[in-house]
């Protein structure tokens, strides 16, 4: 391909063989690289004997905005860059999202490389149900806002997928307690890596989980258990929740039926009149 474009390149977790040849070919060839960390990034690049002469230029969450400008004005004079992050696929918890956006806006090419993910790879192997999902990225800092994060999840019946520090493992699984309830949980850390490890739990017994571990910490908590059918006075508890948020009956006996099980949006809405 000639002319102007972004690649956008996943790079390995841990393990340098999960590069594929197609990703270092494009790395190797790019004119310029967008790197979250331009040291990390020379590493990995000597590590998989990759050899560059173009510029490495930094690029991570802090800077991404006031280095817009300059990066698009290299892909409108006819460059070809690749970004990477510091481990994994760009843009899922890392910077990229306002350049991929101000380039489909510019009409200037994007494809993606893809390759190695940490939630995707946690999901596959933790053994908690797949599908539907929810990447959440990183939980927010404060205990009302973490709670509220995990909160507005509770009812969609999906598997949470989130990223997590060590210093702040204990209290987002508690959050995730006290606004999802009980709860599989499971804790995949230095997913690729020598010390690779799954840590399996449930969030209302997390006294006997050991949270003070090393390294890149992935979580997944699964969905909330069946318990069958809802009662009528769970329903009509439903109810009353959804009239807050607004909306005609009709409208709020179709939210309430994705809410529950045993029951149509009409059903719904004979009980509600």
């Amino acid at each position: 391909m000639s002319g102007p474009r972004l690649w956008v390149v996943a790079t390995p977790l841990g393990n340098a063989g999960d590069l594929s040849p197609r990703a270092a070919e494009i790395l190797a060839r790019a004119e310029i690289i967008l790197a979250e960390d331009t040291r990390r990034a020379g590493q990995l690049f000597k590590r998989l004997g990759i050899e560059r002469s173009g510029e490495l230029i930094s690029f991570f969450e802090h800077n991404e905005e006031k280095r817009l400008p300059r990066v698009m004005g290299l892909l409108e004079e006819g460059r070809e860059l690749a970004m990477i992050s510091d481990a994994g696929t760009p843009l899922l918890s890392d910077p990229g999202f306002r350049l991929v956006r101000a380039c489909r806006e510019q009409g200037i090419p994007v494809s993606p490389v893809p390759g190695p993910s940490a939630p995707l790879a946690a999901l596959s192997a933790c053994g908690l149900p797949p599908l539907p999902f929810s990447f959440l990225g990183f939980p927010p800092r404060g205990e009302s806002r973490m709670h509220r994060f995990f909160e507005v999840h509770r009812d969609t019946g999906a598997t949470l997928v989130f990223f997590e520090r060590k210093s702040r493992l204990a209290a987002s699984l508690q959050a995730a307690h006290e606004a999802l309830g009980d709860r599989e949980f499971c804790i995949a850390r230095e997913l690729t890596k020598d010390f690779e490890e799954f840590i399996y739990g449930r969030l209302g017994a997390l006294q006997g989980v050991d949270t003070d571990l090393r390294g890149e910490i992935t979580v997944v908590v699964g969905p909330a258990a069946s318990t069958g059918p809802a009662d009528e006075a769970e329903v009509l508890r439903l109810v009353e929740q959804e009239r807050e948020a607004g909306g005609k009956p009709k409208e709020i006996a179709r939210r309430v039926a994705g809410r529950v099980e045993g029951w149509t949006a009409k059903a719904i809405y004979a009980l509600m009149r």
